[in-house]
């Protein structure tokens, strides 16, 4: 049953808020055009209001005679949250396709779903609801039937209401849904032609059944899937023989499709807001021009989605503990800066989902809310929609809120009626002047640390992998700041004679390993200024976990007549310099290749324990 009980008057109010929201911009004195450019990296000037509907491209040019555009529907959106771990739990294999709904639900530990629970994500600043959804899971479509049962359509309606209800908008899209997207990169026609075919019921079914819903219900193409994932092998053994070209080009065929589709539908879908996934959901393989947004009949309704976790280790799992470097905000300025080449052309972008994990104690990690106030100031100043993912991560479902207060307040603060009465100039221009200062203090007070860190004795390892795309600290000077994303050093200040343990983990970084190495050693800073003559003589060393033989002996030696170092890897050593110490004097065997490149392999993590004192 739909359930349009207050909508036209919620439909009302917000056309009103936006119209007031323009004309009080419209008051506002306007920036000059000779006004100076931004030194923060990544911030983008955005558009005159006045001049922003030049810039839109040949497909989305237009006003909509349905009223809103796809630019100021996100506006409207505020910033939402996820029902994650819940419609998309895909407990097909083990419950089959007529199981009842909760047991699905269920799956992956969420609570069953009730309107109290999406009230309260309301009242806690969310003004989206974000639904995935596994349809297959009521879906016999192995044996070519396509048809979603009522009862699962019936579950996902309900959850549409008990949103609606709550005066949020909602997102609804087919998730990751057990792989089968996969089909599309079988290596067999029929299957590939069947996963269209597939596709396209589908959506004929969602779209006729919620068609006579309001605008406030969105249809998203797909989740992460649309990319790379065209390949995946979950379902279709077969699949994986896209190339990256041919990805792009079937990304672009599905999303058309998508669009095609439920306009056929009529209804209000003729000129419902539709969400295109973008490629990986990716920002920097959605801006790659072999991305393409469909064309559309309807004008100005279609937005972008993308999704944001860098870095993943940060965002994604317990391995990075903290965030807020120079090169943190400028990495996430350049990235959300990129999408305004969507917004630009007329499309509403939406970022479908950010976030940051928890700690190793379940608890919100050190700077989560710098990093979610910077995220969200970015989305102000460009206009976009940011969706929190969230599995009752930092919302609990079942206590009905946010269990830290300090998170809490800050979502509530960020709410669309938080913000309503400011004009949409003053949002964007406080959210532009927070970001640039905001980073001009970072980068002071990282500068300071580096000095601070420039006085003392730091004990690292120097790296470059074998194919130069991971490195740390390569120099002497000691510079911890100078390292590949999700790298993970175990630095030690050096205070004396003593024994030391420093080391590398690779495994949050993208390959989630180093290959080998071209360059390496142990190094520490200052060493020679404030213990002339020290030898490092290294007691262990590990790789992976496991000790390692060295191949050769090491020596202690320096460039800078400063930074105190043993060369690990250095190939550009041909000889033994005449001025190197060892532990005894003995020079025999004395390599600057005491690790050898051949047998390395791929390197998790390495380790070194070393003496550091007088020669004897």
């Amino acid at each position: 049953m739909i359930r349009n009980k207050n909508r036209g008057f919620l439909c009302i109010l917000m056309l009103l808020i936006l119209v007031f929201t323009l004309v009080g911009c419209k008051g506002k004195d306007q920036e000059t055009d000779n006004k100076e450019t931004s030194t923060t990296p990544g911030i983008t000037e955005t558009p005159d209001k006045d001049t922003e509907s030049d810039k839109k491209d040949d497909t989305n040019e237009e006003e909509s005679d349905g009223g809103l555009t796809s630019l100021e529907l996100v506006k409207l959106m505020g910033n939402g949250i996820n029902l994650g771990n819940t419609m998309e739990a895909y407990g097909r294999k083990d419950l089959g396709i007529n199981a009842e709904v909760s047991s699905y639900e269920t799956f992956w530990g969420q609570p069953v779903t009730t309107p109290e629970m999406i009230q309260s994500m309301k009242d806690a600043g969310f003004d989206t609801l974000r639904i995935p959804v596994a349809w297959t899971n009521a879906m016999d479509f192995e044996n070519g039937d396509y048809t979603i049962g009522e009862h699962y359509l019936d579950r996902v309606e309900e959850i549409i209401n008990y949103a609606l209800d709550a005066g949020m908008y909602v997102i609804v899209n087919d998730h990751w849904d057990g792989g089968w997207w996969g089909k599309f990169g079988s290596a067999t026609q029929e299957i590939r032609d069947a996963a269209m075919e597939m596709y396209i019921s589908m959506w004929t079914q969602i779209a006729e059944r919620y068609k006579d819903y309001p605008e406030q219900l969105i249809f998203e193409s797909a989740n992460e899937e649309l990319g790379d994932r065209l390949n995946d092998k979950d379902l279709c053994p077969d699949s994986g023989t896209l190339s990256k070209n041919e990805c792009y080009e079937m990304t672009n065929k599905i999303n058309q499709t998508f669009v095609d589709t439920i306009r056929s539908t009529g209804g209000n879908n003729k000129d419902r807001f539709l969400l295109i996934a973008g490629y990986n959901t990716d920002i920097v393989h959605t801006c790659d021009d072999r991305f393409v947004m469909p064309t559309d009949t309807a004008k100005n309704k279609l937005l972008i989605s993308v999704h944001y976790y860098t870095p993943w280790g940060y965002c994604g799992n317990e391995s990075l503990s903290s965030w807020g470097t120079v090169s943190n905000y400028a990495e996430q300025n350049d990235l959300l800066a990129q999408m305004t080449k969507f917004t630009e052309q007329g499309y509403g972008v939406v970022i479908g989902e950010y976030m940051v994990a928890l700690n190793s104690e379940g608890k919100v990690k050190d700077n989560a809310i710098d990093f979610f106030t910077n995220f969200l100031n970015n989305c102000d100043m460009y206009g976009y929609a940011p969706v929190l993912w969230d599995c009752s991560t930092l919302f609990i479902r079942r206590d009905l809120g946010i269990f830290d207060e300090e998170v809490a307040n800050f979502f509530k603060s960020r709410s669309f009626a938080a913000q309503s009465s400011m004009t949409e100039e003053e949002i964007i221009s406080a959210a532009k002047s927070q970001i640039e200062t905001t980073f001009a203090d970072i980068a002071s007070k990282e500068e300071a640390e580096r000095a601070e860190l420039a006085k003392k004795s730091m004990a690292w390892i120097m790296f470059n992998s074998s194919d130069w795309s991971v490195m740390y600290s390569v120099g002497d000077t000691y510079d911890p700041y100078a390292k590949t994303d999700g790298l993970i050093a175990t630095d030690v200040e050096v205070t004396g004679e003593g024994t030391y343990t420093v080391g590398l983990d690779f495994t949050e970084t993208g390959a989630g390993f180093a290959n080998s190495t071209a360059f390496s050693a142990l190094a520490i800073a200052n060493g020679e200024t404030y213990y002339p003559g020290y030898v490092i003589n290294i007691i262990d060393v590990q790789v992976n976990g496991e000790s390692y033989s060295l191949h050769g002996s090491p020596y202690t030696t320096s460039d800078d007549g400063k930074c105190t170092r043993v060369n690990l890897y250095n190939a550009w050593v041909n000889s033994v310099p005449d001025d190197v110490r060892t532990i005894d004097g003995d020079l025999t065997n004395a390599s600057p290749t005491i690790l050898n490149q051949e047998d390395l392999g791929e390197i998790k993590t390495l380790t070194i324990t070393f003496e550091y004192g007088p020669a004897k």
